[in-house]
């Protein structure tokens, strides 16, 4: 079903771009009877635009456009759904906001790698981050800035509820790719959400998250094992992102292989602000770290 009610005053309009890094394809959230507001309108499909469109209930307007992150997945059908409606896009930033000093310097440098499936192109028309609000006569949406898959990610509060985007879902784990990914971000953002004790998750991609706390704990349990796992590895000696990926990864398809390198190359990236390990040379994405 591409359209679906999940509680009173939200919908959720699927978008048609199944594949191994989104599922079944994005979820866009509507909240709101008569002033809409959009979480993440998704990938710029014509015929997403259209059924959200048609969703909107008899009488109602779009009056907001949220955005989690400017991924290819979640925002270029933002710019068009304004043009359509009126509404304005909100979002934390454009695709280059927010990094941490380190990850700037890095991504400045150029030798990082990374940068899949970011909206180069996009850019709201209003900023908003930690603590804001958006209202209308039916809602309230506040907004906590939750990086680490992004940094520009934001999450969304309304009514016990928080729209998580690819911070936590209940499907996998988030790709954390540097310079735009930040594992230190990551797990101090998913240890804010699991904080919160929020009744529900509504994620960019899967399911609903019905018990988040745990799964939040599960999701960090998960990250500090790998880490556990990458120092174990370290001890034979210097190795790269991607040696440790084959060698820690074992039972993952062979196609999610690339975002596997990637996450540990987040992993080795954080191990070096914790003056855990250190790169043997210049921080690029093939350098080798030792302990």
């Amino acid at each position: 079903m591409t359209t679906r009610m999940l509680e009173a005053g939200l919908q959720q309009v699927l978008a048609p771009n199944p594949s191994p890094m989104t599922l079944h394809g994005t979820n866009t959230y509507l909240i709101g009877q008569s002033e809409i507001a959009v979480i993440d309108p998704g990938p710029a499909i014509p015929a997403h635009l259209e059924a959200i469109m048609a969703a909107i209930p008899a009488g109602g307007r779009i009056t907001h456009i949220l955005v989690t992150h400017s991924h290819l997945d979640h925002s270029p059908l933002a710019a068009l759904l304004s043009q359509r409606t009126g509404a304005p896009v909100l979002a934390a930033g454009p695709s280059d906001w927010g990094r941490s000093p380190l990850m700037q310097a890095l991504a400045d440098e150029g030798q990082l790698g990374g940068g899949e499936g970011v909206d180069h192109d996009f850019a709201p028309d209003t900023q908003i981050g930690e603590g804001s609000r958006i209202e209308s006569s039916e809602w309230q949406i506040e907004t906590r800035a939750t990086p680490g898959h992004m940094a520009n990610h934001l999450s969304f509060i309304w009514e016990g509820a928080v729209f998580s985007g690819d911070l936590v879902m209940d499907w996998s784990t988030s790709l954390v790719s540097p310079p735009d990914g930040d594992m230190t971000a990551f797990m101090a953002s998913v240890a804010a959400l699991q904080e919160m004790d929020p009744r529900i998750f509504y994620a960019g991609h899967g399911n609903p998250v019905t018990a988040p706390a745990a799964r939040c704990a599960e999701l960090l349990a998960h990250r500090r094992g790998r880490e556990a796992q990458i120092l174990q590895a370290l001890t034979k000696g210097p190795a790269n992102a991607q040696r440790l990926a084959k060698e820690i990864y074992t039972d993952l398809n062979p196609a999610l292989l690339p975002a596997a390198e990637r996450n540990t190359l987040a992993h080795l990236i954080d191990l070096v602000e914790k003056n855990t390990a250190k790169p043997d040379g210049p921080l690029t994405a093939s350098a080798k770290f030792s302990i």
